[in-house]
């Protein structure tokens, strides 16, 4: 099953925010993606049928394995490609934002001589 980068990137965040938080509701993940409520309930029931993450009665949502796994390769892709970035001189905010953009689309192979470049530098 193909999931698109917006699917990533809601996965990703809400990874990020039981990392932070503890749990993960539509409204902070609104605020985080600064997408709106409406967007992020449209997301949500696609990636619940999809079989990526599901929702409890209090509005909290969780990660499904299949929906950890895209999480977790998309959030460490972010992590390493920011500092990649933050050890050529970009700074944090543009790393940030670029990793955001290139963690999608860079290949598994261009992505693990990444990780072996950075893992040797820092």
């Amino acid at each position: 099953m193909a999931i698109y980068q917006s699917g990533e990137d809601y996965l990703e965040k809400i990874l990020m925010l039981h990392e932070r938080l503890g749990y993960a509701k539509s409204m902070d993940i609104a605020a985080e993606l600064k997408v709106s409520k409406p967007s992020v309930s449209i997301a949500l029931k696609k990636l619940r049928e999809d079989h990526y993450v599901e929702m409890d009665d209090s509005g909290c949502i969780t990660l499904t394995p299949e929906g950890r796994k895209i999480a977790e390769r998309i959030y460490d892709r972010h992590k390493v490609l920011s500092a990649l970035l933050r050890k050529l001189g970009v700074s944090d905010v543009t790393a940030a934002s670029d990793a955001c953009k290139m963690e999608h689309v860079v290949s598994d192979e261009t992505f693990s001589a990444i990780c072996r470049f950075v893992h040797k530098t820092l």
